[in-house]
């Protein structure tokens, strides 16, 4: 009789420590699948921001450069209305050698405007290759177009102030 109770506290013990083991593992296996979704998230937004950037990082001429950095300045409040489309293309139509081409930086900006949510992204992108390429005087230019496109509609844009020093800030142009 000893001898049975002995073997079955020693078989209760196993089943204790099998069953504690088991447990040990579920919350191991429940600590990892965490880190892992959290490492996932990680990389998932590393991957949206950079597919954010992409419609950006793919523009190679001051002509939609400058229609894009207005078209999301303009378009932060909503969508464009006809009447701000329409001294958007005003205003692109100056410095494009062409209507094909100004149809074509309009098209282009609306869509990556549409694409990038953050306008700040947009200024901070944009404005340095903007910088490089734009002479001081042309630089000015792009700060009245934009001025002239925020005017355009039947009411100023508030935001277009904020965004304006940003700009201007990031163009080279001293800030007060």
């Amino acid at each position: 009789m000893p001898f049975l109770i002995a073997v079955l506290g020693l078989l209760g013990a196993a089943a204790i420590w099998w069953y504690r083991m088991k447990a040990m593992n579920e919350a191991a296996r429940e600590v990892a699948d965490v880190v892992g979704r959290v490492q996932g998230n990680i990389r998932r937004k590393k991957l949206r921001k950079q597919a954010a950037l992409s419609p950006l990082t793919a523009i190679d001429d001051p002509v939609v450069a400058a229609a894009t950095l207005i078209t999301s300045i303009v378009s932060e409040q909503g969508p464009i209305l006809p009447q701000r489309e329409a001294a958007l293309r005003e205003v692109i139509s100056q410095i494009a050698q062409s209507p094909k081409k100004t149809d074509e930086a309009v098209v282009y900006a609306k869509w990556a405007a549409a694409q990038v949510d953050d306008t700040t992204i947009v200024i901070d992108k944009l404005a340095p290759f903007l910088r490089e390429r734009l002479d001081p005087h042309e630089r000015d230019d792009l700060l009245r177009m934009l001025n002239r496109v925020a005017q355009g509609g039947e009411q100023r844009l508030r935001t277009a102030d904020q965004r304006m020093l940003r700009l201007r800030q990031k163009l080279g142009f001293e800030v007060n």
